[in-house]
């Protein structure tokens, strides 16, 4: 009767799992489970790991994002290779709340200062003009940034827990789709993250829409939920 060898299964499973790693640039991917709550553990670890210049995946209220650390060129740089992205194509970023907004941006008009008031948090991100000192390595030359809060229990939760921004481009491989399911981004992205967050479907599938203000007149730069006559509504 055939008796498997031990030290042959092993090296077997070793080289397997040498080769996914090889693959991934030498990382191994937490997934977390918080479709019904979230655990407390767990969120300290991925406070950890992007205090540690470690690359997140999370669900939001619009689709899944991918992100990390802001501040940091290390973090900014594999979001981008990661996700395939031109370098030419700018990021934008998350933070907790609106006195963050002010950290990093300059809100030059008054319709600026009502879109931030009556949709964020949001699906919304607005294009700002950023600080000098901020934001040169991702923006793509521009002087200007988008800014989101989200409004969403696993991301928020985590915003709340770590003292700087998070560039936070959808979690789609760049060309792709965006990506409103954990299952549909754990393909493209197992090994090249330190931690996927599955929260479930994505509530509304859609990006944020991106507003600017130029010359006083709103001006979207991408629709989602969010509608130009939504926001004239709500500020005049």
């Amino acid at each position: 009767k055939y008796k498997p060898n031990i030290m042959i299964m092993l090296l077997m499973w070793y080289n397997s799992i040498n080769k996914k790693m090889q693959k991934g640039n030498g990382k191994m991917t937490k997934i977390y489970n918080w479709k019904e709550k979230i655990d407390e553990k767990e969120l300290k670890e991925v406070v950890q790991i992007l205090k540690n210049n470690g690359v997140i995946i999370f669900p939001t209220e619009t689709v899944y994002g991918i992100g990390g650390n802001a501040l940091s060129n290390e973090v900014i740089d594999k979001v981008y290779n990661a996700k395939n992205r031109p370098r030419a194509k700018a990021v934008n970023i998350m933070v907790s709340n609106k006195s963050e907004i002010k950290k990093y941006t300059e809100i030059t008009s008054n319709l600026e200062q009502k879109i931030i008031d009556e949709f964020l948090p949001g699906p919304l991100t607005i294009i700002l003009k950023k600080k000098p000192d901020f934001g040169t390595y991702f923006t793509a030359g521009n002087d200007t940034i988008g800014v989101r809060i989200p409004n969403h229990r696993i991301v928020n939760s985590i915003l709340n827990e770590i003292d700087f921004p998070i560039i936070a481009p959808s979690a789609n491989i760049s060309g792709e789709p965006s990506g409103v399911e954990a299952t549909d981004i754990i393909k493209d992205f197992d090994g090249k993250v330190d931690a996927i967050i599955d929260g479930g479907k994505a509530n509304q599938g859609l990006s944020s829409t991106i507003v600017k203000v130029i010359d006083n007149e709103i001006t979207i730069l991408r629709e989602g939920k969010i509608t130009k006559e939504d926001i004239l509504k709500k500020i005049k």
